[in-house]
């Protein structure tokens, strides 16, 4: 059971070092997925997070508000939504801290790029018809086969959920992508599973990224490596 606390931060937006974005907004803390290969523990301040990843999340409950006082003086640019964490894990439908964000973010003139394992997502499309320019949606798809999801990220939306969610969005508008990755052997390296993602990317117009999987010392402390998992 995942465990939640709200907390007080001092900064929304921080300059981001990823390509083709300026800036890093993450509602949340942690992530209620629990994927077993996240890379993202390894960069949350928060300790009872890193050492507890899946277990424990904290909502910054505050974000809205200093997010209002930054656009003023930031410039605008692309703002990754997000990057570690996922903006539309299940305590999202309650807080709408990510929908109140986006929605500002495009009233102000900043571009969006969202990243998520969420249908969720679905719910704002609203706020992206609004201004589509402005918004990419990206989905994280590991496989196509559930068994082997159920694995990796044992907590995250189903596969097909996600994939009638990439369709979904292409269809009214807005520019998609899927993340294919990491991509490890002996789970998810099979031609046809490889096969099957690409086969929904050429469907839904949306462009495809891929990488392995890259093993750093969280991922080491983490299931992942466990004999089990294979």
């Amino acid at each position: 059971m995942v465990r939640y606390a709200r907390i007080t931060v001092r900064q929304a937006l921080s300059r981001s070092r990823l390509p083709d974005l300026d800036y890093a907004l993450n509602p949340y803390a942690g992530c209620a997925h629990a994927c077993v290969y996240c890379y993202a523990r390894a960069y949350t301040r928060y300790r009872e997070v890193a050492e507890n990843w899946g277990e424990v999340v904290y909502v910054k409950r505050n974000l809205v508000e200093l997010l209002e006082r930054e656009v003023r003086v930031r410039r605008p640019g692309v703002v990754g939504v997000s990057t570690i964490t996922d903006p539309y894990q299940p305590v999202e439908a309650e807080e709408e801290l990510t929908r109140r964000c986006i929605e500002l973010l495009s009233r102000k003139g900043f571009k969006v790029s969202i990243q998520t394992k969420s249908p969720l997502v679905t719910r704002d499309l609203d706020v992206m018809e609004a201004r589509p320019e402005a918004f990419d949606v990206g989905f994280t798809i590991t496989t196509m086969n559930e068994a082997v999801a159920r694995i990796m990220e044992p907590r995250a939306p189903l596969p097909a959920a996600r994939a009638r969610a990439v369709e979904e969005v292409a269809k009214r508008g807005v520019k998609t992508w899927i993340f294919l990755g990491p991509i490890l052997p002996g789970l998810n390296d099979d031609r046809d599973s490889i096969a099957r993602v690409i086969e929904i990317a050429q469907r839904t117009g949306s462009k495809l990224y891929y990488d392995y999987l890259r093993v750093g010392e969280a991922l080491r402390r983490s299931k992942l490596l466990r004999p089990e998992v294979y």
